[in-house]
């Protein structure tokens, strides 16, 4: 994906900064020098967000533009918010080519890719990275039920927003252990996957609801019509978060068995064990 991202390429980000996630999930787990680990986890780490911060706008640029084509909200209103986030947008593409060149990327990737093929010829890691995933896979699970419990049936965004982090970190652990393992979990990775798409469309009305309020502070007493257009489309926003939060709520039980299940999980290493 480097070559796409330093073309300014939206898939190319997003799949990077995916990528991202899923190695800081796996990097702990293996039998690597603590040292390492901690050097490569904070790199990564700078890379998801900056990264992230660039995705959110696009992502921002992209909801706009499905909002105005449906008719729902005012024209104009989405046209005022969509020149305010493209310039915010074309603000961070700048910042992010700065601070997060594209041969730091590479130097990265050239670092993990020399830590895989060290990996390879380490018979200590094949042995025990399985049960540092299950003990992992298992906090995630605790961790994302423990959000549930707190965020409640109450519609408070911020609680909201630990649940669809701490989902997502148990995805890509759960995506672990299917690999490592070889085992069937389709049917637990469409419940995660349902929640976290409900949740992170929600995440995203949010995130616009706030650019739509900044605007409005922004504006001057001249500008008195377009501030009530923008009354109105914070009104619908709200109108929509809180239906999106109704269908979490309904889809609720399907994660929390997910994560009552999690103790059970195993990456398959423990069943060839006991066989042997």
């Amino acid at each position: 994906m480097l070559q796409g991202l330093d073309e300014g390429d939206a898939r190319a980000l997003h799949q990077a900064r995916v990528a991202s996630r899923r190695l800081r999930e796996i990097l702990p787990v293996l039998q690597v020098a603590p040292d390492v680990t901690s050097r490569l986890g904070k790199r990564l780490r700078r890379v998801t967000q900056r990264l992230g911060v660039v995705r959110e706008l696009d992502v921002l640029c992209l909801l706009i533009e499905e909002l105005a084509a449906s008719g729902r909200y005012d024209q104009q209103a989405m046209r005022k918010v969509a020149a305010f986030v493209g310039e915010e947008r074309k603000r961070a593409r700048a910042r992010l080519l700065e601070k997060l060149p594209v041969d730091e990327l590479r130097r990265i990737a050239g670092k993990l890719g020399r830590v895989a093929k060290e990996l390879k010829t380490s018979k200590k890691a094949a042995r025990d990275w399985h049960w540092a995933i299950d003990a992992r896979v298992t906090h995630r699970a605790l961790a994302l039920k423990t959000a549930l419990a707190e965020a409640g049936s109450l519609y408070l965004p911020e609680r909201l927003h630990t649940v669809r982090i701490a989902l997502k970190k148990l995805r890509y652990a759960r995506e672990v252990v299917a690999e490592a393992g070889g085992v069937d979990m389709k049917a637990e990775f469409r419940s995660l996957k349902r929640g976290q798409d409900i949740l992170g469309r929600l995440h995203d009305m949010q995130v616009l609801l706030d650019r739509v309020r900044r605007l409005q502070a922004s504006l001057t007493s001249a500008d008195s019509v377009m501030s009530r257009r923008l009354d109105s489309l914070t009104n619908g926003l709200e109108n929509e978060c809180r239906r999106l939060h109704a269908r979490f709520m309904h889809q609720k039980a399907a994660v929390v068995a997910v994560c009552d299940r999690g103790a059970g999980w195993k990456s398959g290493a423990g069943d060839r064990r006991a066989a042997s």
